[in-house]
């Protein structure tokens, strides 16, 4: 059985570095339904959910490599 290693959140900094989009954009992208919305987990501390910037990223791939066989 492997485990994965990786932290289930993210932060904002991280899920930028991911990304390669500003913290302020990808903010503005979650606001309006283009970016998964990160959840509160204390009072002042938001953090991204790995697998749904995962599986944003993929679906990010995947519609450009669809967009090249066309």
């Amino acid at each position: 059985m492997s485990e994965n290693t990786q932290p289930r959140l993210i932060s904002a900094k991280d899920a930028a570095i991911e990304t390669t989009l500003s913290t302020v954009q990808l903010a503005v992208m979650a606001s309006v339904g283009l970016f998964p919305k990160p959840i509160q987990i204390s009072e002042r501390r938001f953090a991204y959910v790995r697998a749904e910037v995962t599986a944003w990223l993929d679906s990010k791939i995947a519609a450009s490599t669809m967009a090249g066989r066309a």
